[in-house]
């Protein structure tokens, strides 16, 4: 996820550049802080997914794999063995990105009378079978500039966003299951609220507070539920206190239909990977461009596909880079490498108790969806950034248009695939992915420079 950029800090701003070794307890605070500015988005693709597919009582222990994977990737990205990672500050966290897939995957086994333990084992086989792709990807990244630029980028980024905002705002709202208290006015009260209070830390905050401005959103939401009665207690009765992470709990599956939209979202992450890698080296005062800059993209796409076949193996979901991260590098001016060590073992150590995921259950649908809200819309405004980054002429203007209104029309006419094979309807029925192969395709095959300077102004002619 992107966040908006403040003011870059030259070398000279910089306390401790990539190299430097801060002394442990400058380091442990600096990272500490990496790791509250990315806990929230580690733990909520899981709380989504656990919730829609009604995981139930193997979510906590899933969230607690998400933080021991992101732990492990971290120190991998920070750390680099061979030419596995980027070297730089980057944190591993779980993508927003797989959502849809995911959950489209999910309910397919769900649908066929699956069990919670079916349908993570199918996920889980597709998401370790997709890291594939970016691996083999890495190693050609500066090589795809006809598929891999800012157009479809930014229709795929967008479209992801929007793709989300449903489920977020379902939750605002109250959650899938809320039956006839969905829309209640204290629903509705209760998400605004949440959202009023990130608007707050993040505007009218130090620098801390903007970092923190979600988390902070879901603590003060919490809290007004609690005292409305709105909270219950029962996920930490339940939860266990520690728990040793077992690779491959769930076993694996595997259903080529379900895989290819999965398989595409490597590709967009591999994108962003990209992006997020970029920024962070302007960030940190190193070069972008030239030998060392191609070593560090390759490496750090790499060391996401490794990671995310990790988190597969480890019951999880396909990590990926936190831009967000980027921002408390700005803040503080530490842009050593060595404090993502710290971090990744603080967050795989957190990964070790499961009751700590557990606390996340404790949050009211509607906290959620109003923080989940506006993560989501915050993808989408990222990947209209991208967008407008680039001149928007004439043959911009239809990619857009024609990525836009096939991945929108499926999302809101689901039904209009129901007569395809069920092989097709399982590609093309999910948004991103076809937004995704129709912006590549027309990207291919529209011809360049005939419309290239012409600027559009207003709507094509009739």
């Amino acid at each position: 996820m992107s966040d908006t950029a403040s003011p870059q800090p030259t070398s000279s701003q910089l306390v401790y550049r990539l190299d430097d070794v801060p002394p442990p307890p400058k380091a442990a605070l600096a990272a500490i802080q990496h790791v509250l500015a990315s806990i929230v988005g580690i733990a909520t693709p899981t709380l989504i997914i656990g919730g829609a597919l009604g995981l139930g009582a193997h979510v906590p222990y899933l969230i607690a794999m998400a933080f021991f994977v992101s732990g492990v990737a971290t120190f991998i990205q920070c750390r680099r063995f061979g030419p596995v990672g980027s070297g730089l500050l980057s944190l591993q966290g779980t993508s927003f990105a797989f959502l849809g897939a995911v959950l489209a995957a999910g309910f397919a086994v769900k649908g066929q009378g699956g069990t919670p333990e079916d349908i993570l084992a199918m996920i889980f086989g597709l998401c370790l079978a997709g890291c594939l792709v970016e691996i083999v990807l890495s190693q050609f990244i500066d090589k795809l500039g006809r598929i891999i630029n800012p157009t479809v980028t930014g229709i795929v980024i967008t479209v992801i966003g929007l793709s989300l905002v449903k489920s977020g705002f379902t939750d605002f709202a109250g959650g899938a299951a809320a039956g006839e208290s969905l829309g209640l006015p204290v629903n509705l009260i209760l998400g605004t609220i949440v959202v009023a209070v990130i608007l707050t830390a993040t505007f009218h905050g130090n620098p801390m507070l903007r970092i923190s401005a979600i988390m902070i959103g879901l603590v003060v939401g919490t809290i007004i539920a609690a005292l409305l009665g709105m909270v219950s207690l029962a996920p930490l009765s339940s939860a266990a206190l520690f728990a040793l992470p077992m690779p491959l709990k769930f076993g694996l599956d595997f259903n080529l239909g379900l895989f290819l939209p999965i398989a595409f979202l490597y590709l967009v992450t591999a994108i962003e990977t990209s992006g997020d890698l970029t920024a962070n080296s302007v960030i940190s005062g190193e070069p972008v461009e030239g030998p060392l800059y191609l070593s560090r993209i390759k490496g750090g796409v790499l060391g996401d596909g490794i990671n995310s076949g990790i988190a597969a193996l480890f019951n999880t979901f396909p990590n990926t880079t936190f831009s967000q991260n980027n921002g408390v590098i700005q803040m503080t001016g530490v842009a050593s490498r060595h404090v993502g060590l710290w971090a990744g073992g603080f967050l795989a150590l957190i990964g070790f108790f499961p009751v700590i995921g557990a606390l996340f259950l404790l949050i009211p649908k509607p906290v959620l969806g109003g923080a989940t809200l506006v993560l989501f819309g915050t993808i989408a405004v990222a990947g209209i950034r991208i967008l407008a980054s680039q001149p928007i002429d004439q043959r911009r203007v239809y990619i857009m248009a024609v990525s836009f209104g096939l991945s929108l029309g499926v999302t809101l006419v689901p039904d209009a695939t129901q007569h395809l094979p069920t092989f097709l309807k399982q590609v093309v029925a999910t948004p991103i992915t076809l937004a995704g192969l129709t912006a590549i395709i027309l990207s291919l095959v529209l011809p360049q420079g005939v419309t290239k300077n012409a600027a559009v102004s207003s709507a094509p002619a009739e």
